[in-house]
């Protein structure tokens, strides 16, 4: 009975520790605590993020390009839109998002560099945006075709 629960014990050691992964230098895990910020709203008055586009196709480029492109949004909702966190897939796709509150019918956008330094062929990175909307979090994509430098 004992080497049952040692065995489950290095078990749960172990599905831990695989669950905890990184990527780039970049927790799997994003806190979502922003969700929470105005639970005493009582009027049932809600921010809602409203994009132009939630995925962009750069083409064809060549192996160390970089790609900016700018997803534009508005606030739709009744009530201030915060962006809490934005988090690319891999430390090749960089966000930089609004910090500061955004009131409805407001507009803002999300700046996404894309450096294919290293990367070849057909290549799809996402960036992961936790809000205080519902729900707390959005995906944009940006994607294309990386050509390597010597052919």
């Amino acid at each position: 009975m004992r080497k049952i629960g040692i065995l489950f014990v290095i078990s749960v050691f172990v599905f831990a520790s695989c669950n905890n992964k990184k990527n780039d230098g970049f927790e799997a895990k994003i806190d979502t605590d922003v969700v929470n910020h105005d639970v005493n709203n009582e009027s049932g008055d809600k921010p809602e993020i409203t994009f132009e586009e939630l995925n962009y196709d750069f083409g064809t480029i060549k192996e160390g390009s970089k790609v900016t492109h700018s997803f534009k949004f508005k606030n739709t909702g009744k009530a201030d839109l915060i962006i809490g966190d934005a988090r690319g897939n891999c430390g090749c796709t960089v966000p930089k998002y609004p910090t500061q509150p955004i009131e409805p019918g407001e507009t803002g956008v999300i700046e996404v560099e894309f450096n294919s330094a290293g990367k070849q062929g057909i290549q799809k990175k996402t960036v992961t945006l936790v809000t205080n909307t519902i729900p707390s979090t959005k995906v944009l994509t940006i994607s294309g075709e990386i050509t390597p430098l010597i052919q």
